[in-house]
């Protein structure tokens, strides 16, 4: 297999992890369920930096956004599959 690009956590996650330096939009990406080790393809929208989410569906806002799994907060826009996901489109619903 490939060296992969992104990595997910589980199957209900609707983001993944970048896991490679210079993620460039355009690149036709690799990515693995760590869970089963199952693979996907996803199309990059955006250039994303190691180690940022990147949306694994199209996520509409006040949508839960799962990461490991779990809630990890929700959408505060509209985020289309390929995309980045940062501070500047989730939130935590701690507060």
């Amino acid at each position: 297999m490939s060296i992969p690009h992104i990595l997910a956590h589980n199957k209900k996650d609707t983001v993944g992890v970048v896991v490679v330096e210079g993620l460039k939009a355009g690149t036709n990406m690799l990515g693995v369920v760590t869970a089963d080790d199952s693979t996907f393809r996803l199309k990059a929208k955006m250039d994303v930096p190691i180690g940022h989410k990147i949306a694994l569906v199209d996520i509409k806002k006040g949508d839960t956004v799962w990461k490991y799994g779990q809630d990890i907060g929700k959408a505060i826009a509209d985020i289309k599959k390929g995309e980045h996901v940062h501070v500047h489109n989730v939130k935590t619903k701690k507060w």
